[in-house]
């Protein structure tokens, strides 16, 4: 069985797809862009945009009654993997070790012309 999960927290879906979903134990959730969910925009630089992104991942995680702590797979797209290190700071911000497994890729174009973004899976 699977279950919608959604937060007013994070900014609403922009296509057929639901912010997260809730099979079992498993959380799925979608690729999180730097959209912020209160006015719609989007911070310039690739720090202020990570921090949107896992602002926006955190909510919908709570809102699943998990946090970062729970996740254990991510895969990060960047347009430029020049700022690979700039993410890489910032990301060590939001998870401890022992940390998820990763996957980053270099991708030509993201929704909204953003710099990143970020989906993950997290199981209680």
């Amino acid at each position: 069985m699977k279950k919608e999960i959604s937060s007013l927290s994070a900014p609403k879906a922009i296509g057929p797809y639901s912010q997260a979903i809730l099979s079992g134990d498993t959380l799925y959730v979608s690729g999180n862009i730097p959209v912020n969910p209160s006015d719609g925009g989007i911070p310039d630089g690739i720090e202020a945009q990570t921090k949107q992104v896992f602002e926006n991942m955190k909510a919908v995680l709570k809102e699943a009654g998990m946090d970062f702590s729970d996740v254990v797979k991510t895969t990060a797209f960047l347009t430029d993997l020049d700022n690979f290190a700039a993410f890489n700071a910032l990301y060590s911000d939001y998870f401890i070790a022992p940390y998820p497994a990763r996957s980053c890729v270099e991708v030509s174009k993201l929704p909204k012309g953003v710099l990143v973004e970020v989906e993950c899976v997290a199981k209680k």
